[in-house]
C-alpha cells in the first residue's frame, strides 16, 4: 500500500488543488464558485492528512467538510427570485458551523451526519429547477452528489471497495464533477464561454502533473518521511496554483517587481485583461431575449470592473464596436452606453424618491455609483446631497428584494432599448464618458 498512496495521491491532490485555484480565479467573489473551491481544498488538505497519516480523525473530517461546502453551493446556485434565499443562505451558514463541531465528536459512522445537509441543498435545488439554468444542472449535480454520498459512506464504514485510497480518489472525481458545474454556471451567468479558457487551465495543470507530480511521488516513495511527504506536496500546490490562477500570480509578481513604474504597472494590468478577456468573450450572435437581458443585467453589476466588462458579450453591440479598437476601449465605451441607458430612466426635475424614479435611482446610485444603502457602516463622505437623500431612503424603506427587483426591471428597459439596436434598430444614443464607481 506504501507505494500505492503517493502514486494516487499525486494526482488526485493536484487536480482538486488545480480546480480549486481554477474556480478562485474566474470568480472568487461569487458564492458557489467559492464554496466548490473550498470544497476541493478541504478535500486537498485531506489527501496530505491521510497520506501522512492514514485513517486518521483529521483527516476523515476533512473529507466530511466537501459535503457540507457542497451544500453551501446548491444553495447559492438557487434564483435570486426564490423565496427566502437569504435566510436559507444564513440557515445554511449556522448549520454548517454546527454541523461540522458535530463530525468531530462523533465516530466514524456518525459523521455521515455530513450528508444531511448535503441532500436538503439538492432537494433545494430540485425545487427550483424550471428556474435554473442549464436545465440539466439540478439533476447533474444530484448524481454526483449520490455518489458522493455513497463513497464517504464506503470510506467510513467497514465496507470493503478495495485499496482507502482508490475511493479517496472517487471523492475526488466527484468533487471535479462538481467544479465543473459550478464553472458551467459561472460562464452562463456571465455570458462567457469556457471551453477555451477550461482547456488551456487543463493543459497547464497536466504539463504540472507530469513534470513534478511524478517525481513528487517518486521521492515520497523513496523517502518514507511524513515531512517529505507534505513538503512534496506543497511544492505540487505551487504549480498547480501557477496553472490555475495564472493571471492573479502575473498580477502579483507585476506588483513587486515594477512597483516603483506605475505606468508601467498599469499598462501591464491592461493587457493581462485583455489576454484573460480573449478566450472568454462569446459572439452576440443568435441570443435570446432572456439572455440579452441577462447580459444587461451582468454588465450593470460590473459596471466598475473593466477586467469583466471586457468579457461580456455585449462589447459585440454596433455602437460599442466601432472600428480597429481595443478590448479596453470596447469595455470603455459599454460602459459609456450603459451609463447613457440608464441617465435615459431619469424623469424630468429634481431628485425624488416617488415610484417614477425608483428605477434611475436603484441603478444609478446602486450600480453606476457603487453605493450599497445596507452597508454596516456607511460612508457618505464626498457624496452630494441627492446622493445622502437616496442612500437614506433604501436603507430605511426599500428592501432588499425589492430594490434587486427594480434593478431587474431597470436592467430590462436598458436591454430591450439595445436589442433594439442589435436587431436593426437605430436609437439615438450618444457615446459619452460615463463616470466610474466611488470608492
Amino acid at each position: 500500500m506504501t507505494l500505492r498512496v503517493p502514486a494516487i495521491a499525486v494526482p488526485a491532490f493536484a487536480l482538486a488543488w488545480w480546480a480549486a485555484c481554477y474556480l478562485l480565479g474566474r470568480d472568487p467573489v461569487r458564492a458557489p464558485t467559492a464554496r466548490a473551491a473550498a470544497a476541493l481544498l478541504a478535500y486537498a488538505a485531506g489527501v496530505v492528512v491521510w497520506t501522512v497519516e492514514p485513517n486518521s480523525m483529521a483527516a476523515q473530517v476533512l473529507f466530511c467538510a466537501p459535503a457540507l461546502l457542497w451544500a453551501g453551493a446548491a444553495v447559492a446556485l438557487l434564483p435570486p427570485a426564490s423565496p427566502e434565499r437569504r435566510q436559507i443562505d444564513i440557515g445554511w451558514m449556522v448549520l454548517s458551523v454546527a454541523f461540522l463541531i458535530t463530525v468531530v465528536a462523533l465516530p466514524e459512522a456518525g459523521r455521515l451526519v455530513v450528508l444531511a445537509p448535503l441532500a436538503g441543498g439538492v432537494v433545494l435545488l430540485w425545487r427550483f429547477r424550471d428556474q435554473v439554468r442549464p436545465p440539466m444542472l439540478p439533476a447533474a449535480l444530484a448524481v454526483a452528489a449520490v455518489l458522493y454520498g455513497v463513497t464517504l459512506t464506503a470510506l467510513l464504514l467497514p465496507v470493503s471497495l478495495g485499496v482507502p485510497i482508490l475511493v479517496i480518489a472517487a471523492l475526488g472525481l466527484d468533487l471535479l464533477i462538481l467544479a465543473f458545474l459550478v464553472a458551467v454556471d459561472d460562464a452562463l451567468t456571465a455570458g462567457e464561454r469556457l471551453r477555451p479558457d477550461l482547456i488551456r487551465s487543463v493543459l497547464g495543470a497536466l504539463a504540472g502533473i507530469v513534470l513534478l507530480g511524478g517525481p513528487a511521488a517518486l521521492t515520497m516513495i523513496a523517502v518514507d518521511s511524513g515531512a517529505v511527504r507534505v513538503l512534496q506536496f506543497a511544492l505540487v500546490a505551487v504549480v498547480m496554483t501557477l496553472a490555475g490562477l495564472s493571471g492573479a500570480v502575473q498580477r502579483a509578481l507585476n506588483a513587486i517587481a515594477f512597483r516603483g513604474d506605475s505606468r508601467l504597472r498599469s499598462d501591464r494590468a491592461a493587457l493581462l485583461m485583455r489576454v484573460e478577456a480573449l478566450p472568454r468573450q462569446r459572439t452576440l450572435t443568435k441570443v435570446s431575449e432572456d439572455d440579452f437581458r441577462r447580459f444587461t443585467r451582468q454588465a450593470l453589476d460590473n459596471y466598475g470592473d473593466l477586467g469583466r466588462l471586457m468579457r461580456s458579450p455585449l462589447t459585440g453591440l454596433a455602437i460599442v464596436d466601432q472600428g480597429r479598437t481595443s478590448r479596453e476601449e470596447k469595455a470603455l465605451r459599454l460602459r459609456a452606453v450603459l451609463h447613457e441607458g440608464v441617465d435615459r430612466l431619469r424623469p424630468a426635475g429634481e431628485f425624488d424618491t416617488t415610484d417614477s424614479w425608483r428605477l434611475y435611482n436603484a441603478l444609478h446610485y446602486c450600480l453606476v455609483l457603487g453605493l450599497n444603502p445596507y452597508a454596516r457602516r456607511l460612508n457618505t463622505d464626498g457624496l452630494d446631497r441627492d446622493a445622502r437623500r437616496a442612500l437614506d431612503w433604501m436603507r430605511r424603506k426599500v428592501p432588499r428584494r425589492t430594490l434587486r427587483r427594480w434593478q431587474e426591471e431597470g436592467a430590462a428597459v436598458i436591454a430591450g432599448r439595445l436589442q433594439a439596436q442589435l436587431n436593426g434598430g437605430k436609437p439615438r444614443w450618444s457615446v459619452r464618458g460615463a463616470p466610474t464607481r466611488s470608492t
